[in-house]
């Protein structure tokens, strides 16, 4: 399943990689890109999105 996913709080590359281990501590073998300037997350994964959403926003960075 792909997931896109706006992340306003997103805001270096320091944050995308936060987001990318928030997401592979859920799915190691989700396949996480971030593009910094419009604040989408492009996820590819098998898990759900509201279990994507949850880890995301535990890392500290809310969904839109």
């Amino acid at each position: 399943m792909t997931l896109q996913l706006k992340v306003p709080k997103m805001a270096c590359s320091a944050c995308v990689n936060t987001i990318t281990k928030a997401v592979q501590a859920i799915d190691s073998a989700a396949a996480v890109e971030a593009d910094l300037k419009t604040k989408f997350v492009t996820i590819q994964t098998a898990k759900e999105e509201s279990e994507v959403r949850k880890a995301i926003a535990s890392a500290g960075y809310p969904v839109d």
